[in-house]
């Protein structure tokens, strides 16, 4: 253990510098969900200078293949790196900014793609000190419904051969570089997107009474919506409802025809979460209807909440410990954001886990999903050396 410890830390300093160029190169050619076929030529290009031919495509853009062991003792892990980015303006004025006007790797995935490539010349590196089977899979698609994870698992991700455990990394710019986050079981909600329409009749807002006035019938129903999360929901689990758009169009003095409005909903259980959808539109419908009006009510289902097995977690602090030290592995609280990932800890044991790449003073402090968002790069050593950590002392576990 040991002896693999240190030889994993010795070849994270001595790719360091290549896989800082994965990063920066990526950080430059930023590509939309879906979209990223420039990338997926550059993480075959890459895997070809490290001899690794036999990876193919799923979903147009991911890019997958096995790494072998010395031995098979019947074990699969997979690794999961997510390739995408988002429409977002960068404003950083670094040598690497995006070359994509509109178009910023403000999450991260640069890192989890470069983070994943150096785990993978590692363990290519390492086959002698792990028995079993490695899958790897470089994601498309994550920030965009349905999701890049759903249309991998449809396509077999999870078959031939099918993975025991699956391990996914993601930056956190909350946690100072140099350390990483764990949480066992429930971790990220599952995210349902809300559009209603409430149509009534517009008029003069001098004569309401000649009008049926959807902005007064809408406030009605943001207000009564809000009692399906009170008064429905279990206190034990953790929901969000919130609306951050609401369209009406009107005037100071005219009532318009519809209001439409955008929301999201959050939450931790998938019971609750299909009657809450029920509750939502039969309240709002309701409602609407009691008023004299009407109400189109649609919930766009997105991701399902992401839950960290718990053994396989408590498997992974134990190692990360060892790696790092017991000082620098921090337990995480729940984090109301989405995440795909989620898609596969439904269907086998998971395990997604946060990379520190916060550092205050070199001024590393913006959040991801904004046109500030950097990381620390010295976390790239980490994000690669105990990405390829984990996944030996699991197959050996």
């Amino acid at each position: 253990m040991t002896d693999t410890i240190s030889a994993i830390k010795g070849l994270s300093e001595e790719y360091y510098e290549e896989v800082l160029s994965f990063r920066r190169h990526l950080h430059s050619n930023p590509e939309l969900s879906f979209e990223e076929y420039n990338t997926a030529d550059f993480i075959e290009a890459k895997l070809k200078e490290m001899g690794i031919t036999d990876f193919e495509r799923k979903a147009d853009t991911g890019v997958t293949f096995l790494i072998k062991g010395h031995k098979d003792n019947g074990k699969t892990v997979a690794m999961r790196a997510d390739i995408d980015a988002l429409p977002i303006v960068e404003a950083n004025d670094v040598s690497y900014k995006s070359k994509n006007e509109g178009v910023m790797h403000a999450c991260g995935h640069d890192v989890h793609t470069s983070s994943l490539l150096g785990a993978v010349k590692i363990l290519s590196q390492l086959k002698d000190h792990f028995e079993g089977t490695i899958k790897v899979i470089f994601q498309p698609g994550e920030e965009k419904l349905p999701g890049g994870a759903s249309l991998l698992i449809k396509e077999g991700i999870l078959e031939n051969p099918q993975p025991n455990r699956i391990l996914g990394q993601h930056v956190m710019p909350l946690i100072e570089s140099g350390k990483v986050g764990f949480r066992k079981g429930m971790y990220m909600a599952s995210a349902d997107e809300i559009y209603f329409t409430v149509k009534g009749k517009g008029g003069h807002a001098a004569m309401p009474e000649n009008a049926i006035d959807p902005v007064l019938i809408t406030s009605h129903i943001i207000v009564a919506l809000q009692q399906i999360i009170s008064r429905n929901s279990s206190p034990k689990i953790p929901s969000v409802l919130s609306f951050g758009r609401v369209e009406a169009l009107g005037a100071t003095n005219v009532i318009p025809n519809e209001v439409k409005v955008q929301g999201t909903f959050r939450t931790y259980d998938e019971e609750w979460r299909a009657d809450a959808h029920k509750r939502m539109v039969k309240m709002a419908e309701g409602i609407a209807e009691s008023m004299g009006a009407t109400c189109e009510f649609n919930v766009m289902k997105g991701y399902p909440h992401l839950k960290n097995h718990p053994e396989y977690t408590e498997d992974n602090i134990k190692s990360a410990k060892e790696y790092l030290g017991e000082e620098n592995v921090v337990e995480l609280d729940l984090w109301l954001a989405g995440e795909d990932f989620a898609y596969y800890s439904q269907e086998i044991d998971a395990c997604f886990y946060r990379l520190g790449t916060r550092n205050e003073e070199k001024g590393i402090i913006s959040g991801v999903h904004t046109p500030t968002f950097d990381i620390d790069e010295p976390s790239l050593k980490i994000g690669m050396g105990l990405f390829a950590w984990l996944t030996i002392a699991e197959l050996n576990r």
